[in-house]
């Protein structure tokens, strides 16, 4: 094997890697322009001989998609936020508030959720939310994914909590700060490559949770898109071109957030994991 083609090897097999993801995505998306089925199975990847924009309004406004679109997306936001700031405020308290042993043991007990699958709980998730009265309201998915987020969160905040040097609160406490002040403006935008990695993990995580926006919440217009998504299938299940065309709204968001963040995500799981 000569040189050139040894070097080739590794790129021929990434294109090829990159095609096999695209495939689908180029179908689902050539798809939701077209008329009707025929045209469709007719040329499934090939370009529609009529661009048929007509789908998207349909699927958006009649089907629904944009009462769904709009609760993930404010559900996903919000409580990506506020996981974000709760597991900011825990990693302070932990790395630079230390107070003996206890401080350690409660950062291994945050941890352990970590090593417990997300669906293992889903019955005692369902009994809790029954019995504080919010099954069926948005409570019962905000609280979930606000907590379930907690463990990493609080992993990679902490890691690069430690890289913070101490010099800098022992200035402010000097200059007269409180601890609210010295976390709100010092510590908080020394942070800020990793909140900002925690808060894309944790919405897109939020954003294509299934299992409990299926099974917490029964009224339509209160359902997320990934739920909603099998109304919407069960509906126009001979309509492969709207069907194709909501799969669209619930995917493009996500890449596009992907696409023009994905170097931050990577900056901020790197600098936790180095500076940690």
């Amino acid at each position: 094997m000569t040189p050139t083609l040894r070097k080739s090897i590794p790129h021929i097999l990434m294109m090829a890697y990159v095609v096999v993801i695209l495939a689908p995505f180029l179908f689902i998306l050539f798809s939701s322009f077209k008329a009707d089925n025929l045209a469709i199975a007719l040329h499934p990847f090939g370009l529609p001989k009529k661009w048929e924009f007509e789908n998207y309004r349909e699927a958006w406004v009649k089907a629904k998609i944009n009462v769904y679109f709009f609760n993930s997306l404010y559900l996903a936001f919000s409580s990506a936020v506020v996981g974000v700031l709760m597991a900011a405020a825990t990693a302070f308290a932990l790395v630079r508030m230390k107070f003996g042993r206890i401080s350690a043991w409660i950062y291994q007990f945050v941890l352990i959720g970590m090593l417990i699958p997300g669906n293992v709980l889903f019955i005692a998730q369902y009994l809790l939310v029954q019995k504080l009265g919010i099954l069926g309201t948005h409570w019962s998915l905000f609280l979930p994914y606000t907590a379930g987020a907690l463990p990493f969160s609080v992993l990679l905040i902490c890691a690069f909590m430690r890289s913070i040097p101490r010099e800098l609160e022992e200035a402010a406490i000097v200059d007269g700060m409180n601890v609210l002040r010295m976390f709100g403006q010092i510590v908080l935008p020394l942070t800020v490559p990793a909140l900002v990695t925690v808060f894309i993990v944790n919405f897109l995580g939020n954003w294509n949770e299934y299992l409990l926006s299926f099974f917490f919440i029964s009224k339509d217009s209160l359902r997320t898109l990934p739920a909603g998504m099998v109304q919407f299938r069960d509906a126009f299940q001979t309509n492969y071109a709207l069907i194709c065309t909501g799969i669209v709204f619930s995917v493009l968001p996500v890449l596009v957030l992907y696409m023009f963040l994905q170097r931050k995500i990577i900056e901020g799981l790197t600098a936790g994991s180095i500076k940690g």
